[in-house]
């Protein structure tokens, strides 16, 4: 039996995503931009999908631009904001410690040109309050960029309260919704937000393919340049099978959040229950204000990479908030924010499912998982420590 429960680094594509992608493939491949048939098909579709995707989030369409994804719409964002402060003497931003790195290390960037950036604290249920966000606002303030939902830990952001602050402080709000959006409901005149990224393979859409809602009056700044695509704001020729396969992902899912939402949360219950009585282990985050199919743990005494290396054994795919597999021996930004120590970060478990998974394979990871995390303590010297000192 293999398992996938990493859905919050990827999705399998739906079979209607899919579908819908194959025209653009064999019969209307023609270029948008082009003034023949072929062409003027292609930007029918083009159209229809940008509607699709502006209704899901009730957005007009021409408020949805569509990227590479979400890093390039987070990017977009965040230097078309910083350009619309720094033309009217304000070089403020604030965000929070636990962001994406597609936030954090623009910012990064922005602070390098001159910009001050606050990060803002994240309490150990991994939500921002409001009102930290208010008082951290300043009359040179020109952006808040705070998540809809973390990708690690899965928890939900009160991002109407924080729009609805900024919107009174008249301070551009943006929000990375790429690990909420077909997950649960967006609605970006009720979030009070002013840009807003998504991404479609997190909502079994295809990869490498995205969009960044603006508000009508936010002036984009470009960061690809080239030719009149996406009204002169993105250039390149858009990737028309996965714009479509995006729409139709992320239509779906939206129709279909409900009883999606219902099923997925209660095979996360289930995951929770069968899991959270092994011994020094601890969720992460808030138990209610979080995605339906996001459960993130740690266990004392062995490391997260470990834990993947023989999970996969086991036919389970899963991931883990440690940096360990990308070369860095740091542990999770996000849970050292929530005040997880760094000898307990660093032995994280991010198990992440879907509607396509079933009760049977619930069942082979709440088997599965304490194996696992026994048999590493056994031939841990850390473990080892940590029940001698108990004694």
């Amino acid at each position: 039996m293999i398992v996938y429960a990493d859905n919050a680094a990827t999705t399998k594509i739906s079979e209607k995503s899919l579908r819908a992608m194959m025209p653009l493939f064999t019969e209307d491949y023609g270029n948008p931009s082009s003034l023949h048939s072929i062409g003027q098909r292609a930007k029918e579709y083009l159209e229809e999908a940008r509607g699709k995707v502006a209704k899901c989030i009730n957005a007009e369409p021409s408020e949805i631009y569509f990227t590479s994804g979400g890093s390039e719409a987070d990017n977009q964002a965040l230097r078309s904001a910083a350009n619309i402060g720094k033309k009217r003497g304000k070089n403020h931003i604030i965000s929070s410690k636990f962001e994406h790195h597609a936030v954090l290390h623009t910012l990064n960037a922005l602070e390098k040109e001159g910009f001050e950036i606050t990060l803002l604290d994240v309490y150990s249920n991994g939500i921002v309050k409001p009102e930290d966000v208010e008082k951290a606002i300043t009359d040179k303030t020109c952006l808040v960029t705070i998540m809809t939902a973390n990708n690690e830990i899965g928890t939900i952001q009160p991002i109407k309260e924080i729009g609805e602050i900024c919107r009174k402080k008249k301070v551009l709000f943006h929000t990375d919704a790429v690990q909420a959006a077909g997950h649960i409901p967006i609605d970006v005149q009720d979030m009070n937000v002013d840009m807003l990224s998504i991404s479609g393979h997190k909502f079994h859409g295809p990869k490498g393919v995205g969009a960044l809602y603006a508000r009508k009056g936010v002036i984009l700044s470009n960061i690809i340049e080239g030719g009149a695509q996406e009204r002169r704001k993105r250039a390149g020729t858009e990737n028309m099978p996965a714009i479509v396969g995006m729409s139709v992902a992320l239509e779906d899912a939206v129709n279909e959040m409900y009883k999606t939402s219902k099923y997925v949360t209660g095979l996360r219950n289930k995951l929770t229950e069968g899991l959270k009585d092994i011994p020094k282990s601890r969720i992460n985050g808030d138990l209610e204000r979080r995605l339906p199919g996001t459960l993130n743990m740690c266990f004392e005494g062995i490391e997260g990479e470990g834990i993947l290396l023989w999970l996969d054994q086991n036919g389970i795919e899963a991931s883990s908030g440690s940096a360990c597999t990308s070369g860095s021996l740091d542990p999770s930004h996000v849970l050292l924010s929530i005040g997880v120590p760094v000898e307990i970060a660093h032995g994280s478990l991010r198990l992440s499912i879907s509607e396509y998974n079933t009760e049977e394979e619930i069942d082979h990871i709440i088997k599965t998982v304490p194996k696992v995390v026994s048999y590493l303590r056994k031939m841990s010297p850390v473990w080892e420590k940590i029940m001698k000192e108990e004694k």
